[in-house]
């Protein structure tokens, strides 16, 4: 399990773009149709992912196997269904104290690690 992505739902896209390049002086690192731009932090493999997808902010994790990480933790609580994502699933379950965070594969992507 990897921490990849630190998920910011927004309203703005726009405005959060601005916000993250302008303001914080991030490089942008790829988009994904017209609802998420994820942002490269410096020295760090982890990126910031702004979307007006639907969601609640916190960490994201790759797993090799989304099914076989669910199967092996079957007390972690899962706030949704878990969903296609480009090249793969993922879910959003339930962390300490009502915070969120996700799991996610992506076998159709070739691995970069």
């Amino acid at each position: 399990m990897q921490l990849r992505f630190i998920y910011v739902p927004v309203d703005d896209l726009p405005e959060a773009v601005a916000v993250h390049r302008d303001v914080l002086g991030l490089a942008e690192s790829w988009r994904e149709g017209d609802d998420t731009v994820a942002f490269a932090l410096a020295d760090s493999d982890v990126q910031i992912m702004v979307s007006t997808a639907p969601g609640a902010s916190g960490p994201m994790y790759e797993v090799e196997d989304l099914d076989a990480w669910l199967n092996s933790h079957a007390a972690v609580v899962e706030r949704g269904e878990v969903k296609d994502i480009p090249d793969g699933r993922m879910v959003e379950l339930d962390g300490p104290d009502g915070n969120a965070f996700y799991v996610f594969d992506q076998p159709g992507r070739a691995a970069t690690d």
